[in-house]
């Protein structure tokens, strides 16, 4: 059963850390700005604006930030402002104990999917899978995909469609929703923060990688059985995808298809998740129902 961590009322407290890639403090100003004018107090943790070469400091410092964070019982959510990289190295080094007895939103995507899958593998506590910081720039706090981390975060219960798509494969799932950057979940595999996906709705997206490296993936969650028992998979961006000199042979979503057109679950191509713009607030480990159609796909939260 998954535990659902309290939504927010306004004068709750969001932490913002950046437990991956750097960036710079001022990249989050409007970001602060929107979520306190949404009636919320914001605390910064020490590592935003803070730099040790690729990261936001060094393990150690990125470990307490982080930890600091979960332990505080003011903080009600935690947005990372970024991802990139760096989490896988020190998933390890923290004590989720404080935690599991207090859960709070930890909010994020990318290089953020370690937490989401860690999280709802040993703990079975819902995160957030949505907009980081830098997505608030340049009028973004105005969008809907923004609007849709706010309706969230107060807990409006989730209904999103998507157009039709060529590749689509009809059918109706339901099941816990679990997914995200798609490296990143076949980076897990054979780990213990890897997800089981056994009668789950699976999420996928990606951004700047080649192709070849994307089919190396996919034969990956192939024959580690990801795909084997889904109820279902949705389809994200694949945003900036690279070709080598001689090209592979066929863009992104026929070679997805390639994957997964054998299986009975159904399948959608084109849903707002992304490193882009179009990129929804989603629950994960909420139960949803997801419906791909003739006319178009519809995926819910499901009580």
């Amino acid at each position: 059963m998954i535990t659902l961590p309290p939504y927010l009322k306004k004068g709750d407290t969001i932490g913002i850390v950046c437990p991956s890639g750097y960036m710079p403090a001022n990249k989050a100003e409007t970001c602060i700005k929107t979520l306190e004018s949404w009636g919320y107090r914001v605390k910064v943790g020490s590592t935003l604006g803070s730099q040790f070469h690729y990261f936001s400091g060094n393990d150690k410092q990125r470990t307490q930030d982080l930890q600091q964070m979960m332990n505080d019982s003011s903080v009600k959510a935690i947005l990372c402002a970024r991802g990139g990289y760096g989490l896988s190295r020190i998933i390890d080094d923290l004590d989720f104990q404080k935690f599991k007895k207090n859960p709070k939103w930890i909010i994020g995507f990318s290089d953020i999917t370690v937490l989401h899958a860690h999280i709802y593998q040993h703990y079975q506590i819902a995160t957030m899978h949505a907009p980081m910081a830098a997505a608030f720039n340049d009028g973004g706090f105005e969008n809907e995909y923004i609007g849709s981390l706010k309706n969230a975060l107060a807990g409006e219960t989730s209904s999103y469609e998507c157009d039709k798509h060529a590749l689509n494969k009809i059918g109706t799932a339901e099941g816990d929703l679990i997914g995200g950057n798609l490296t990143i979940v076949a980076h897990l595999i054979g780990s213990h923060s890897s997800y089981k996906t056994r009668h789950k709705i699976l999420f996928l997206e990606d951004v700047g990688e080649y192709l070849y490296n994307i089919d190396r993936m996919l034969i990956q969650l192939e024959r580690a059985e990801l795909f084997k028992h889904l109820k279902g998979l949705i389809i994200g961006g694949f945003s900036d995808m690279k070709d080598t000199t001689v090209p592979f042979g066929t863009d992104i979503y026929n070679l997805i298809n390639h994957h997964v057109k054998d299986y009975k679950f159904p399948v959608c191509y084109g849903f707002p998740v992304s490193h882009e713009t179009e990129n929804v607030a989603l629950k994960v480990g909420v139960n949803h129902e997801l419906k791909v159609t003739k006319a178009g796909v519809t995926l819910k939260e499901i009580w």
